[in-house]
């Protein structure tokens, strides 16, 4: 037995710093199933494949707006590195792919669009697959509390703020569903809690209950802003899924 993040070293030829910071951005699996803890021991024998970050694809792209799709596993922070005259007008999860905005900051259009946002009136359509079967159209309106701690954890609180987000589900295979989640508000793992607090967590969301996966099978597919709409289409990884 050795610690993982050391038998990766060993496998790909890297650090074992680098084989650790691959571990912790959940970029490692072994026999199909995510490695969360490098430090781990596994048998020697193990073999690990590793998750290729795809380079962030533009969806569209005028003098105000940038829509990018956003891979897994890349921070949102990260993609104005990629973009460099370009702003983030918004953030999704590290592990949550689909289209994201970016913007061109201090302009007029900027101020507007914040506004929107501040008032809710941007639409936020995502897909997720969920643990169980989910037959009906659910309002989940559950408010949210966020703590910080290193990193950012939230439950269902009185204490919390306001969290509305309308479930669909579309598709059932075997004892998992696909669902559409529609967004009013926009907290911390909103998604993600609101599935978890009615028993139906995100495969792969290890952190809220789900059942360990490649990555968290959430993506943000359609935005709508203005008269703006953006689409992301559906990862080949959840149609995959859900065969």
């Amino acid at each position: 037995m050795q610690k993982a993040y050391k038998l990766l070293a060993l496998q790909e030829g890297i650090s074992n710093a680098q084989a650790k910071a691959l571990i912790d951005r959940g970029l490692v699996s072994v026999n199909g199933k995510r490695l969360n803890i490098a430090r781990g021991e596994l048998s020697e024998k193990s073999v690990f494949v590793i998750e290729r970050v795809k380079k962030p694809e533009i969806l569209f792209q005028d003098e105000n707006l940038l829509a990018v799709e956003k891979p897994a596993f890349v921070e949102s922070y990260d993609l104005c590195e990629f973009f460099k005259d370009w702003s983030l007008l918004h953030r999704l999860d590290r592990e949550t792919s689909g289209v994201i905005l970016l913007i061109k900051e201090g302009s007029e259009f900027y101020k507007k669009a914040k506004e929107e946002f501040k008032k809710q009136n941007v639409y936020k359509e995502y897909l997720a697959i969920i643990n169980g079967i989910l037959s009906e159209e659910l309002e989940v309106n559950r408010p949210i509390l966020t703590i910080k701690k290193g990193f950012a954890k939230s439950k269902i609180s009185k204490e919390g703020l306001p969290a509305l987000t309308f479930i669909t589900p579309l598709q059932v295979s075997g004892k998992k569903t696909l669902i559409q989640a529609v967004i009013k508000t926009g907290r911390t793992h909103q998604i993600r809690v609101h599935c978890q607090s009615i028993n139906h967590p995100i495969f792969g969301d290890t952190l809220y209950g789900g059942n360990n996966a490649k990555r968290l099978m959430l993506h943000a597919h359609k935005i709508k802003l203005f008269d703006y709409e953006i689409t992301s289409k559906m990862p080949k990884v959840f149609k995959d899924l859900m065969q």
